[in-house]
C-alpha cells in the first residue's frame, strides 16, 4: 500500500471538503483525463483509474469514514494483522468485534458493503446555459441547445467487444465481477468478498475490443435538441430534462440534461417574481391638469388616465399586464409604473413670465405640503 496516494491528494481536495467539492474536482479530473480525450496515452489512462478508485470511495459516506480512520488498510485485505490488530491494542477497545472486521474487510464477516463494479448504474447529469431575451422570458420561446454527452458505443452496443464477438464471463468469478477471500487475523480466519481482480469487477473479459470505443462501451458525442422554456421563466432558474443526460452503465437509467436560464435585461422594465416595474414620465402640465397618457406593455402601448394634481412619485397599477404564471399562463403579474415629473428646463423669457403669472395666481392655497410643512417647523412643542 506504500505506493498508493492519498485519495484526497489524488482529488486535490481538503479532509473537510463536502460532498459537493468532491464531485466537481472528480468530474473535472475525470474529464482531463478520461481515455477518449487521451487516446492512447497510458498515463492519462492510470490518473483516470486513479481518479475513479478515488471518488469511489469519497462518495460514499461509509466508505469515506473508513478511509478516514483506517486509510487505504480499510480497502486492502492483506493489511488486517498489522493494521487492524496491533494498531489499537486489542479487541478490548471495542464494544462489537465485528465492527473491527468489518472496518477492515468492508462490511464484517462474509458482507460487503462496496458497490458492485457491474451493478447497475444511473448515468451522469449533463449541464447547459441557454440565452434569451426578456420577453421570450415572459411568453415562451423554443430554442436549440447543444450540449455533450455520454452515450452507448453504437458499433458494439455498449458491451465494449468488436463487431461479431461478445465479452466473455470471468471464469476467476464466474460473471459475479465478486470473489471470496479468506483473511487470517489473530489465529483465526474469517471470509470477505472482494471485487475480482481479473475482471475489475464487471464479471466479463473482452478479448477483442470494439475500435469505435476502445473497449469502453461508451463514446461522447454532441447533440442539438429543440428545448421549450415555458413563459414565465427567470433568469437563472433550471429546467431538467429527465433521462436527456449520459446513459446509465449495466442497465442504469440515464442522467438528466440540466439547463440554465440566462435573460437578457429589459430597457424599460424590471422584473420582481412576476410584477414588472417602471417609471413613466409626466410633464408639469400633466401631472396638474391631469391626462390620458400611454403607458408600455410587453404588448405594446396602453392608455391610462393621470388624475388631476398627481404627485411626484406616485404609482399605478395595471393589473394582470405582468409575466404570466409559470404552468398557468392565465394567471399573470401586475405591471406598476411610477410617474416621474420632469421640471422644464431653458424657458425663454416669455415663458419664465407666464411661469409667475401661474405662481402667483396659485399663491400658497395649492401647495399643502409646503405650507403645512413651515407650519410645523415653527409650531411650538
Amino acid at each position: 500500500m506504500a505506493d498508493k496516494r492519498d485519495y484526497y491528494e489524488v482529488l486535490g481536495v481538503a479532509r473537510e471538503s463536502d460532498d459537493d467539492t468532491i464531485k466537481k474536482a472528480y468530474r473535472k479530473l475525470a474529464k482531463k483525463y478520461h481515455p477518449d480525450m487521451n487516446p492512447g496515452d497510458k498515463e492519462a489512462e492510470a490518473k483516470f483509474k486513479e481518479v475513479n478508485e478515488a471518488y469511489d470511495v469519497l462518495s460514499d459516506s461509509e466508505k469515506k469514514a473508513k478511509y478516514d480512520q483506517f486509510g487505504h488498510a480499510a480497502f486492502d485485505p492483506s493489511a488486517g494483522g498489522g493494521a487492524g490488530y496491533g494498531g489499537f491494542g486489542g479487541f478490548g477497545d471495542f464494544g462489537d468485534i465485528g465492527d473491527i472486521f468489518g472496518s477492515f474487510f468492508g462490511g464484517g464477516f462474509g458482507g460487503s458493503s462496496s458497490r458492485r463494479a457491474n451493478a447497475p448504474t444511473r448515468g451522469e447529469d449533463v449541464y447547459a446555459r441557454v440565452n434569451i431575451t426578456f420577453e421570450e422570458a415572459v411568453f415562451g420561446v423554443k430554442k436549440d441547445v447543444t450540449f455533450s454527452k455520454v452515450q452507448k458505443c453504437p458499433d458494439c452496443g455498449g458491451n465494449g467487444a468488436a463487431k461479431g464477438t461478445q465479452p466473455q464471463t470471468c471464469k476467476a468469478c464466474g460473471g459475479s465481477g465478486q470473489k471470496r477471500v479468506t483473511q487470517r487475523l489473530g489465529g483465526m480466519a474469517f471470509q470477505s468478498t472482494v471485487t475480482c481482480n481479473e475482471c475489475r469487477g464487471t464479471g466479463k473479459i473482452i478479448k477483442d475490443p470494439c475500435q469505435n470505443c476502445r473497449g469502453t462501451g461508451y463514446i461522447k458525442i454532441n447533440k442539438k435538441l429543440a428545448v421549450s422554456i415555458p413563459a414565465g421563466i427567470d433568469d437563472g432558474e433550471r429546467i431538467a430534462l429527465r433521462a436527456q443526460g449520459c446513459d446509465g452503465r449495466n442497465g442504469g437509467p440515464a442522467g438528466d440534461l440540466v439547463i440554465t436560464v440566462s435573460v437578457r435585461k429589459h430597457n424599460i422594465f424590471e422584473r420582481d417574481g412576476y410584477n414588472l416595474y417602471c417609471e413613466v414620465p409626466l410633464t408639469v402640465a400633466e401631472a396638474t391638469l391631469g391626462a390620458e397618457i400611454d403607458v408600455p406593455t410587453l404588448e405594446g402601448n396602453q392608455k391610462f388616465t393621470i388624475p388631476e394634481g398627481t404627485q411626484q412619485g406616485t404609482s399605478f397599477t395595471l393589473r394582470q399586464k405582468g409575466v404570466p404564471y409559470v404552468n398557468n399562463s392565465s394567471r399573470r403579474g401586475d405591471i406598476i409604473f411610477t410617474v416621474n415629473v420632469e421640471i422644464p428646463r431653458g424657458l425663454n423669457e416669455k415663458q419664465r413670465e407666464k411661469m409667475r403669472e401661474f405662481a402667483d395666481a396659485c399663491g400658497e392655497s395649492n401647495y399643502s405640503k409646503k405650507s403645512g410643512f413651515f407650519k410645523r417647523m415653527f409650531d411650538k412643542k
